[in-house]
């Protein structure tokens, strides 16, 4: 845990969007070119706290250049589809029944992972592909060494293009509860990752330097994989839910049709995000379906990130998601002015939280909270972060 979240302020420190996309802008959707050609400015020019955070993250990069490449074909087990091209992934929170003599129908435990989802190596390797793959696309940007930009393109090959590894642009397996289905909506939540690589792509692509082919081809797959989302039973049920997960897929579809270039689709998706907000929001600015979690603080946090992401490219698209309300109360600054005092830990959460809250996860929206919404109290807390970890230029971040 301690370097997952290591690795993330290092990744953070590169691209926090102190100034916020413009939809004149080309390139990265939620990344800000601008403020990242600042700071490379910054890099070159011998800064030294960016002098420190770049060293960081070339040693998360070369980390990187030793990862996989991975697919989905070195799984073990296989799909029903009898394809080990399809995606699959086991429902994290549910367990054998011990009243049955099979242990089926597997029974939830919210909160609580069951470690069997290990032995589906699709979950694992979905994640660390996209961000090994996220990590290689800044170094590349930053440092200009093309030993990170070949890898990465190499990591996308194998998941995504190559014949003989390539992931099927579906999720029909993905979450499956065993002796219930054999993969339900619930899965398409391991897609958020996805997000990422649209990311890298876009900014390996700034100058037009990612593969012509390469590029078409991934286009097409996610074109795939977003009639998909919007056609399938799966997608349909993600669709219709109503917490994060509504949220996530909301925001996955935006950075699909947009990395494909459909702008009038795009802003359908964000008016539907607009819907979502009001109605998943109560008059206290909480969110109701992820205050009845058993880790309620994570999943508070979890759908305002989603919600922020989808505002920032929703900027691209020339829409302002920050300044939308139907009502005086539920509008994203009012949600994330709620979390402030729990996330620097001026008040105790009043909600369920069976496991140990890590508060690095709200770092994004305290950064957002201090610059878009200048809050003085989030200003403080980061700042003494910052002090304590030797991190304080993760003012620049966005994750």
């Amino acid at each position: 845990m301690k370097n997952k979240y290591l690795k993330i302020a290092v990744l953070c420190i590169f691209t926090f969007s102190m100034q916020l996309i413009t939809n004149a802008q080309n390139g990265p959707f939620i990344l800000n070119v601008n403020t990242l050609k600042s700071n490379k400015e910054k890099v070159e020019s011998n800064d030294a706290i960016f002098q420190k955070a770049y060293k960081a993250l070339i040693s998360e990069a070369d980390k990187s250049l030793k990862y996989g490449p991975v697919s989905v074909m070195e799984k073990t087990n296989i799909p029903p589809s009898g394809s080990k091209h399809d995606y699959m992934s086991l429902a994290p929170y549910h367990w054998p029944d011990p009243s049955m003599k099979d242990g089926l129908p597997y029974m939830r435990k919210d909160g609580e992972t069951n470690p069997e989802v290990l032995l589906y190596k699709d979950k694992d390797y979905l994640p660390e592909l996209c961000s090994n793959v996220y990590t290689l696309a800044l170094a590349n940007y930053y440092s200009g060494d093309k030993k990170y930009y070949n890898h990465a393109v190499q990591l996308i090959r194998v998941w995504f293009l190559d014949t003989a590894t390539r992931m099927n642009p579906n999720m029909n397996f993905g979450q499956a509860i065993k002796g219930e289905n054999v993969g339900r909506g619930a899965g398409l939540i391991d897609a958020r990752n996805f997000i990422k690589v649209i990311e890298a792509i876009q900014l390996m692509d700034k100058d037009g330097a990612y593969p012509k082919e390469d590029l078409k081809n991934m286009q097409a797959w996610f074109a795939d994989f977003l009639q998909w989302m919007q056609t399938s039973k799966n997608g349909l049920d993600e669709m219709k839910t109503k917490n994060n997960h509504g949220v996530w897929y909301d925001a996955l579809r935006l950075s699909i049709s947009l990395f494909n270039n459909q702008k009038e689709e795009a802003i359908k998706i964000i008016q539907n995000a607009q819907i979502r907000l009001t109605n998943q929001m109560d008059d206290n600015n909480r969110f109701p379906l992820e205050m009845a979690r058993t880790t309620s603080l994570h999943y508070s946090v979890f759908v305002i990130e989603a919600f922020l992401k989808i505002a920032k490219m929703a900027e691209y698209s020339g829409v302002d998601f920050w300044a939308h309300q139907e009502n005086a109360k539920h509008t994203l600054k009012a949600a994330v002015e709620e979390m402030i005092p729990y996330l620097v830990q001026e008040k105790k959460w009043d909600g369920p939280q069976i496991k140990p809250f890590e508060y690095r996860e709200g770092l994004g929206i305290l950064h957002l909270a201090s610059t878009k919404f200048s809050s003085e109290n989030s200003k403080t807390y980061l700042a003494q972060y910052y002090n304590q970890t030797n991190y304080k230029q993760y003012l620049l971040a966005d994750q």
